[in-house]
């Protein structure tokens, strides 16, 4: 394996019959975190959700570990990659313990399945995170925050070669979404995950993400990373968008 866990081409992607993404090319660097930035509606979850291959490119295609995505098994494909949606739809009634166990065992009867193995990894995980004690609470009993850090636990537990993140802090307060963000961080950084990050705010893309990409109607118009990116600031992400879009 290479420095890069996955590259991807569009020269068109779209659906009913309107282009979203057009001539988009990035190649993903492992075991960063790599944001991808802009306005609504610029393509940033349609990119994201091409990945996660709830949306299937009309043309172009998505390389991961040097595997074409659209040939890769279903069930194989679950355990390459973990996605972590705005706002997770979490069974009624399911204990934390059980909800942290699901990224086990993405389509198995987990309970079932466990091992000590499994339990031990559960345990650690949730030690991590400090909410060994929530264990056996039901998760609608607990706050926003702690519910997406839970499911992002549950994301990463399966340790994907990639995990998707699409705009996972923006139903939070600023407190609350700044915690999750930390937690975020350290959860990749323990794991040696790479990932993928869609948000909208430009101080959280300059402070969590190690490379920046920029959309605008459906095309990346800045990508920066390493030393260049060191220095950067909003005013020159700010800048650069005016640049391109005029306003």
């Amino acid at each position: 394996m290479n420095d890069h866990t996955l590259a991807a081409e569009y020269i068109n992607a779209g659906y009913n019959h309107k282009t979203i993404l057009s001539d988009v090319s990035v190649t993903i660097p492992k075991n960063k975190i790599s944001v991808i930035l802009g306005a609504n509606g610029c393509g940033k979850s349609t990119l994201l959700k091409t990945f996660a291959r709830l949306l299937a490119p009309q043309s172009g295609q998505m390389i991961l570990d040097g595997k074409n995505v659209s040939e890769i098994p279903s069930r194989q494909m679950a355990k390459m990659l973990g996605l972590l949606p705005q706002s997770p739809v979490v069974p009624e009634g399911i204990r934390v313990m059980d909800l942290v166990s699901r990224g086990r065992f993405p389509y198995r009867q987990f309970l079932k399945s466990m091992t000590r193995e499994d339990y031990a990894a559960v345990e650690e995980a949730m030690e991590i995170m400090g909410i060994t004690e929530l264990a056996d609470r039901a998760v609608e009993e607990l706050s926003g925050g702690q519910r997406q850090a839970l499911t992002l636990l549950m994301a990463s537990l399966q340790k994907p070669q990639l995990l998707l993140l699409d705009e996972h802090t923006a139903a939070l307060d600023p407190k609350t979404a700044a915690k999750v963000l930390a937690l975020t961080e350290k959860i990749i950084a323990e794991h040696h995950l790479t990932a993928m990050m869609v948000t909208h705010n430009m101080k959280d893309a300059i402070a969590h993400g190690n490379r920046l990409i920029m959309m605008h109607e459906g095309r990346v118009i800045y990508d920066i990373s390493g030393e260049e990116k060191k220095n950067l600031k909003v005013s020159d992400l700010l800048a650069k968008f005016e640049e391109v879009s005029g306003g």
